[in-house]
């Protein structure tokens, strides 16, 4: 039997091509037709979030994700169509590396100055509800033997920031596509829901103030898109624009905690799995279950509240960049990053068999209605007691 030599045998990957690129130098060539396919459909995605929501339905900013749209593309196309195995590397290149690239440009989404505009009683009540849904979504998942990190996506996104958290705690905890994609499918079907009817029932609960409503919406909706959609239309239909400064604001300080909620749960997964699996509880440190990639999100959320600073203080960014300048980059950054996540998407739908999602049943799905209730019950409950004492 002929002895495997040096040119036929596997060359290991340079730090650079396993980072960059997930396979070597000479293959990337071989990336190129699937990454052509998913921004092609990415765009076909963004052009009718735009249409759809702008458009047809009048919104400022459409309350119709792309993400979600690439996705439910993605999946329908990957049923419908074979697609030929060329394609494969390239889809696999935006699960893994674009995805991670478009987490790590989110931090700049993201200042601590947040939290202090919202004030010292408003930041409870967002903790409260992020808590309170934390716990309730994990309760009832494992009470419906939903798979654990089914459940933890389910739970992230239910309690942070919708598409964006899943998307950042997938990864983290070793998700697989098929769970992300349902994942995002779960928590996008009920923050619609409340997207379109939040704003009607929060006038009725909060007897028209506008404070209050927009700390609802703020709480209880779950993507960032959807907050602004239900606050514009509290503000379109009942005249009360504050509501939808409110909303905003409390909606970033959510996204705050992204900062802090992700690498836990990231730490709280992998611990959990690792009793399971050795039959005992260890002292794990959180560091290994902390991904690179989520440390470039926090360099960048604190990237952020640096140069903010430097504008506050009447001075630049970093000595460099004008209050103009810093937030054109700061925009320019937001949209690659939307970008990013939108062609993620996009291969996560492509590269996943549609016959998987059969064998998850409807459990997600009342996982994520109980999850909604729970946590629009506990937004009321926290704003009917402490919302009287914020000022905007």
């Amino acid at each position: 039997m002929p002895q495997p030599t040096l040119a036929n045998s596997p060359r290991p990957l340079s730090f650079l091509e396993r980072n960059l690129f997930g396979v070597g130098i000479y293959e990337v060539p071989g990336l190129i037709p699937g990454i052509i396919s998913v921004i092609a459909l990415a765009w076909l995605s963004k052009w009718l979030s735009e249409f759809l929501g702008v458009n047809l339905l009048g919104y400022d900013k459409s309350p119709i994700s792309a993400v979600m749209l690439a996705l439910l593309m993605g999946l329908i196309l990957g049923a419908i169509l074979t697609i030929p195995k060329v394609f494969t590397p390239g889809f696999r290149f935006a699960v893994k590396k674009v995805l991670r690239l478009g987490i790590i440009l989110l931090g700049i989404r993201l200042t601590i100055f947040d939290v202090f505009k919202l004030g010292a009683i408003g930041v409870p009540i967002v903790l409260i509800c992020i808590l309170g849904a934390l716990f309730i979504t994990t309760i009832i998942s494992r009470r419906l033997n939903l798979p654990e990190r089914l459940g933890t996506l389910i739970a992230v996104g239910t309690s942070i920031c919708g598409v964006s958290a899943i998307l950042a705690t997938g990864p983290a905890i070793d998700a697989d596509e098929k769970e992300s994609a349902y994942a995002v499918a779960v928590i996008t079907v009920f923050g619609l829901f409340a997207t379109l009817f939040y704003p009607y029932i929060a006038d009725v609960i909060f007897a028209g103030d506008a404070v209050r409503a927009g700390l609802f919406l703020g709480t209880s909706v779950h993507d960032t898109s959807q907050v602004v959609g239900s606050a514009s239309v509290y503000a379109d239909v009942f005249g009360q624009s504050l509501a939808l400064d409110v909303a905003t604001v409390t909606k970033l300080v959510r996204n705050v905690f992204m900062a802090l909620v992700i690498p836990f749960m990231a730490f709280y997964y992998g611990r959990r799995t690792s009793a399971q699996a050795s039959g005992e509880s260890k002292k794990t440190s959180i560091l290994k279950f902390l991904p690179l990639f989520i440390l470039g999100f926090i360099a960048l959320a604190i990237l952020r509240s640096i140069g903010d600073a430097g504008i506050n203080l009447g001075a630049s960014a970093f000595g460099i960049w004008d209050e103009g300048a810093w937030g054109s980059l700061i925009s320019i950054i937001k949209t690659w990053a939307a970008n990013f996540l939108v062609v993620a998407l996009a291969g996560v739908g492509l590269s996943t068999n549609f016959q998987s999602f059969k064998g998850l049943g409807i459990k997600p799905f009342i996982v994520g209605m109980s999850s909604a209730l729970a946590v629009g019950g506990i937004s009321f409950v926290a704003i009917s007691i402490l919302g009287s004492y914020v000022t905007f």
